[in-house]
């Protein structure tokens, strides 16, 4: 098959370097513009446009792709099939109706479940306990199209966003590879999402971070590691912001009240939340780096009847 590619992030990168390895061609990698990054402001390249160049593969950033200039640039190409992961912009009617078999994409959730933005830190913040990628034929709704494969995986209790991310995207190639032989047999099968069993995985914001001790332990738990490494969970301890990186949930009765330090330990201290407590295992108080717990309390910086709001 003539394939256009389109993606964006890191997640993407090995879809299209299995396509490109394939027996299909990839004649065109569609991209996000370069963008401002970091405190320099210099312009970066996405991961995809990086290893579409390394891949001596021809390189396409529309800014809006829904353009008439850009759908005819995709229209040149004659595609028999467009596959879109992590691209980050919506496609047209008129793009998705312009190759043979249409547009496929890879998907970082289990469908119907974690549709939107940000499916892979929601599956890990809401307390799945599995995850997957699914393949689908996409149509005009927000990720609502049929579907064509799935493969899940066991999300583990010490699971981040970040480890999950990574094995979803590894995943991503080898799936799709398989769906484009099954739609150029003739042999896929479509299967409509089931649209009651649908959820939204709504795009992330900083001040999610924010921790609520009054939640449950497992709650909170779930949410340092879903939202690790961004936009990472925070609290305050004595005016100053206090990032959480890694913590356990532990039995310790308590009738303290939620975000009160209930205990000091060596390698830990112990929060109590609303129900359970949660012993922090590394932290970052503001203006000093990120340290474990161990190195952090060896600073005299919290006692046990400290409050963390």
């Amino acid at each position: 098959m003539r394939i256009v590619f389109m993606g964006t992030p890191d997640f993407a990168v090995p879809a299209l370097k299995a396509l490109a390895e394939s027996e299909h061609t990839v004649t065109l990698v569609v991209t996000q513009p370069d963008r401002p990054k970091g405190r320099s402001g210099q312009l970066a390249e996405s991961d995809v446009k990086k290893c579409a160049e390394s891949l001596g593969i021809p390189v396409f950033q529309p800014e809006r792709v829904k353009r008439p200039e850009a759908v005819e640039r995709l229209r040149a190409e004659k595609p028999d099939a467009i596959v879109v992961a992590a691209y980050g912009q919506i496609l047209s009617q008129e793009i998705l109706d312009l190759p043979r078999y249409g547009c496929i994409n890879i998907h970082g959730s289990l469908l119907p479940r974690w549709r939107g933005a940000a499916p892979i830190q929601w599956s890990v913040i809401d307390g799945d306990r599995q995850s997957g990628i699914t393949i689908m034929q996409m149509d005009k709704g927000l990720d609502t199209g049929d579907i064509l494969l799935q493969e899940a995986v066991d999300i583990a209790p010490k699971e981040t966003a970040e480890s999950l991310y990574d094995r979803l995207s590894a995943l991503g190639g080898p799936l799709v590879l398989k769906a484009l032989k099954e739609i150029e047999e003739g042999t896929a099968h479509r299967t409509p999402q089931d649209n009651e069993k649908s959820t939204y995985a709504k795009m992330l914001k900083k001040e999610m971070g924010c921790i609520d001790w009054s939640r449950p332990a497992a709650a909170i738990d779930c949410q340092i590691r879903g939202m690790y490494p961004w936009p990472g969970t925070y609290t305050h301890h004595k005016g100053k912001t206090l990032k959480i990186f890694d913590a356990d949930v532990v039995s310790l009765p308590t009738d303290a009240a939620p975000g009160s330090v209930i205990a000091v330990g060596k390698d830990s201290f112990t929060v109590a939340c609303g129900e359970g407590a949660l012993a922090l295992n590394e932290v970052q108080l503001e203006g000093k780096k990120r340290m474990k717990a161990h190195d952090f309390l060896l600073g005299g910086h919290i006692q046990a009847g400290d409050v963390l709001a």
